[in-house]
């Protein structure tokens, strides 16, 4: 077993460490059951464990692809599609002014993954959102259940 290993070194070895997270129960990013927003049988959508913002979210394929480029066309058009969604939900739930979408997949050992960082009114405009420094997670269960609710209804 490989469970000590750190991402950059699974990235090292030509392994994927969200491919092997999932693989492995978890061993790397910890069970995401409590942090989960959505989730169906091609991709999963879950708050971030160490967040940009509050409300920092990540929607990943459960297929591994490297990139957007890799994407069968209908699943790219659903993922966004349901990106969408889920910034409104966001903004909504978390009050945020705006939600940024990025993805910086890049290498054959990175797993497709969108982020969704909300910016809230009192934060300066522009990509210096993208890497801001990191937090612990803070669990809110009301908001939690709140976007889950949104995400299963029809916006």
């Amino acid at each position: 077993m490989m469970h000590n290993l750190t991402p950059a070194e699974l990235v090292d070895m030509g392994i994927c460490p969200t491919c092997y997270d999932r693989q492995h129960g978890h061993c790397l990013y910890g069970d995401p059951a409590g942090r989960m927003l959505y989730e169906n049988e091609l991709f999963e959508c879950l708050l971030i464990g160490n967040p940009r913002a509050p409300g920092h979210s990540i929607i990943s394929t459960k297929a591994h692809y490297k990139d957007m480029m890799d994407l069968p066309d209908e699943l790219c058009r659903e993922i966004y599609s349901f990106a969408r969604r889920v910034m409104v939900a966001l903004k909504q739930v978390y009050t945020a002014e705006s939600v940024y979408l990025c993805t910086m997949c890049d290498g054959p050992m990175n797993h497709f993954h969108v982020q969704l960082i909300p910016r809230y009114l009192h934060e300066r405009r522009g990509s210096g959102n993208f890497v801001k420094e990191r937090s612990c997670y803070v669990e809110d269960r009301e908001k939690l259940f709140k976007i889950r609710k949104l995400l299963n209804s029809d916006l």
